[in-house]
């Protein structure tokens, strides 16, 4: 089996928003700095993951991405097959035709075995599992979301209302009627 950077953007991408979720919503933008992944391929990413239910998404200011489900119910397993990576080291995708006249290859059982010993150990991998992982490391997470603020170089002065004539001719009627 290989693992393609679909798969492991994926779960890196799952990871990242397991650590950051309790600040509220997370964004792509966010993740795709902090992990170095194309901001349009998370996107496709996050796409499959909402189809499939791992992930809730947020509009809006203040908007982004939440998990779907507890950290603790979503398994690699999961991540991995929702985005279509499929799980599979036999060459003819587990349709028993490896040498392409119907019949199988002498290797068939064995890599047949090999895939359902992956997908045993991945579904036994939580994403909370992962999470906590990362924080055993160290990793840090900030405790509030770093929101960038506008700086200004003058304060914001508010437009006084003054009635008075807009125009010569409108101060020449005021002038008239008196």
């Amino acid at each position: 089996m290989r693992l393609t950077t679909k798969g492991r953007f994926a779960v890196t991408a799952m990871i990242d928003l397991g650590l950051r979720q309790n600040n509220g919503p997370v964004t792509l933008a966010a993740i795709s700095q902090r992990q170095q992944i194309s901001l349009s391929y998370l996107e496709q990413l996050f796409g499959k993951l909402r189809r499939h239910e791992l992930v809730e998404s947020t509009r809006g200011p203040g908007g982004g991405y939440t998990l779907g489900r507890k950290a603790s119910e979503i398994t690699v397993a999961d991540i991995i097959v929702s985005v279509d990576e499929p799980i599979d080291a036999t060459q003819c995708g587990g349709k028993e035709n490896c040498l392409g006249d119907g019949s199988r290859c002498m290797t068939h059982d064995l890599w047949t075995s090999l895939n359902s010993r992956m997908v045993e150990f991945l579904d036994s991998v939580s994403l909370q599992k992962l999470v906590d992982d990362q924080l055993a490391k160290g990793v840090v997470v900030e405790s509030t979301p770093q929101v960038k603020k506008a700086i200004f170089a003058s304060p914001v002065v508010k437009p006084m209302r003054v009635n008075a004539p807009n125009s010569v001719f409108a101060l020449g009627n005021a002038f008239s009627k008196s």
